[in-house]
């Protein structure tokens, strides 16, 4: 309906009402349809993640499952529902990537969605989330980043916490392609999302992060680099968007990006906006700034977020304030 942004289905179909949460499209969590999953337990503080929790989740994981995970339906939320609110702005800075450089293929732009065949870095920091949700599979997209602890990866605040509570048997897959894991699986150690997400899910601190265990004795940026990141750098910037969708007409397989100038949200958020078709599951997928054509690397500067229903082409992002800023430093701190 024009007017009305889309939002997800919670568990028992009761209506959604957060601030900006009824703007949360399909491209948030796939929820998986009939398939139940036994949670990994209940956190001791919020977010945390105990190891035995940990093992669990990783043997929860099965091919069948992550195939399995299928977008739920959505509905529409009144504007009546909204309240805009503006993120906080601080100074700019950027972190360093720390992916080795690689070859990229020649590639489009803009684009307003396709397959990525450029290979590069991106292509090994960039992965798909699996968690269970109010006892139902579900998935969603994030990036490793350069990091102090070389454990962190950025996704979306929904992909996280959602309707109050932390999602358990959270697993990072980066480079996943077509069932295959060809950098392993990985757990997280913890979960965070921006204080005003915690609170009251505002969609304009849509943000999360996790700290995720070693593998194998190794850490994750050790093994498939760390992207950069930029905070307070503005708007209306060319920037490229990553993720693995799953709703039709893509099916969660394919690695996936977009590309063109982003414009600033003028209806109901303060976020970033930019041409792209790109579908459920691909919520947490990183937003790029400066993204090296020639190597596959760039300053991650927000994520997959939501889409307005009657907007199917447009996708909407976080801008990275002082708060995105402050949920990477207590991440990498971690």
């Amino acid at each position: 309906m024009i007017g009305r942004p889309r939002c997800l289905r919670p568990s028992g179909g009761a209506r959604v009402r957060h601030t900006l949460l009824g703007a949360l499209a399909g491209v948030a969590a796939l929820l998986a349809t009939g398939v139940t999953a036994t949670p990994a337990g209940a956190a001791p503080q919020p977010g945390a993640v105990t190891p035995s929790a940990q093992e669990r989740a990783l043997a929860f994981w099965t091919p069948q499952r992550m195939r399995e995970a299928t977008p739920l339906d959505v509905l529409s939320v009144d504007r009546s529902d909204v309240r805009a609110s503006a993120p906080r702005e601080g100074k700019a800075t950027v972190v360093a990537p720390s992916a080795p450089a690689s070859a990229v293929g020649p590639l489009a732009f803009p684009h307003g969605g396709g397959p990525w065949s450029g290979g590069g870095a991106v292509a090994k920091t960039a992965g798909r989330v699996f968690f269970t949700y109010q006892g139902r599979t579900a998935s969603c997209s994030g990036n490793a980043v350069t990091s102090a602890n070389k454990s962190t990866v950025m996704t979306a605040g929904h992909c996280v916490k959602l309707e109050g509570a932390w999602h358990t048997n959270w697993v990072f897959v980066p480079g996943y392609h077509d069932g295959q894991r060809p950098y392993g699986t990985w757990t997280a150690a913890k979960t965070l999302s921006t204080p005003q997400w915690k609170a009251s899910e505002d969609i304009n601190y849509d943000i999360g992060a996790a700290v995720v265990a070693p593998l194998d004795g190794k850490k994750l940026t050790d093994v498939v680099g760390g992207q950069g990141l930029a905070f307070n750098t503005g708007y209306n910037k060319a920037m490229y968007a990553f993720g693995f969708p799953a709703a039709a007409p893509y099916d969660g397989e394919r690695f996936v990006y977009c590309s063109g100038t982003t414009f600033r949200d003028f209806l109901l958020s303060s976020d970033h906006g930019l041409t792209c078709d790109m579908t459920g599951g691909s919520s947490g997928g990183p937003w790029f700034t400066q993204f090296n054509e020639a190597t596959g690397t760039g300053l991650q500067s927000s994520v997959n977020s939501f889409k307005y229903n009657f907007l199917p082409n447009a996708m909407y992002g976080p801008y990275f304030g002082a708060d995105a800023q402050n949920l990477y430093q207590s991440a990498q701190s971690s």
